[in-house]
């Protein structure tokens, strides 16, 4: 059975490296010792280094070990062995080019299946779902394909925002945005604000945080849902 958190973002406004999810966190990975961290996204350019050690500071607090994959000469084997995975925010072209480059992707999404502790956050989020054609990232590196894990029934877009009344901006809007992927594609999309997150046990995927989530379907205009609703298309 499926156990994943999937979340928008890591850090809120003035917080902490993943401070607002900590208890959540804590009740998640319980009776687990060791989590193995994916610091492929690389935010900012960062090393793995780097990016592992912000990692295993937040998860100190909770008494959790973290070691990074990139840390492994055989990375498919320390996932078949995992019982908890983290993969952090970055760049999301740069992530899934890495785990098509070292074949990880599918022995992730294998483990996941058999019920393997995921969390994710961002970058790491966008790849839970069909594709990743929904991220808001900038293209940096060609990914040998956009599809990723599939392990949920639609897309993420995290770090979803609304318009904002007023504003003199003349880009497109990220609802904008998605209804372009729409003229091509069918693939629901959920629009994660900022400090919530999914969590999904098996098949039920329940909304979580103190956010509503915007939803996207082809064909029809988006709408909301509030916090503790199960999401099924």
């Amino acid at each position: 059975m499926k156990k994943m958190l999937i979340a928008s973002t890591s850090t809120l406004y003035q917080g902490a490296y993943l401070d607002y999810l900590l208890s959540d966190l804590e009740e998640f990975y319980k009776g687990i010792d060791e989590i193995v961290f994916i610091p492929y996204a690389r935010p900012g350019g960062i090393s793995h280094e780097a990016y592992t050690a912000n990692a295993k500071k937040a998860f100190e607090r909770i008494g959790k070990k973290v070691v990074g994959l990139h840390r492994f000469d055989d990375q498919i084997g320390a996932l078949k062995e995992a019982k908890a995975v983290f993969t952090g925010g970055g760049n999301t072209f740069l992530l899934v080019s890495q785990l098509y480059n070292f074949k990880t992707l599918p022995v992730l999404r294998e483990r996941i299946f058999e019920g393997m502790h995921y969390f994710g956050t961002s970058a790491g989020s966008n790849i839970t779902g069909v594709t990743m054609q929904t991220t808001n990232d900038m293209p940096i590196i060609y990914p040998p394909s956009f599809k990723t894990l599939g392990t949920i029934p639609f897309n993420i877009n995290p770090h979803y925002l609304d318009p904002i009344e007023g504003s003199k901006h003349m880009g497109e809007t990220r609802e904008t945005r998605i209804q372009e992927f729409h003229t091509y594609n069918t693939i629901p999309v959920v629009g994660l604000r900022e400090g919530s997150w999914l969590a999904v046990q098996g098949d039920q995927i329940t909304l979580k945080g103190s956010l509503s989530a915007r939803i996207f379907e082809q064909g029809k205009d988006a709408y909301e849902i509030d916090p503790e609703s199960l999401i099924k298309f």
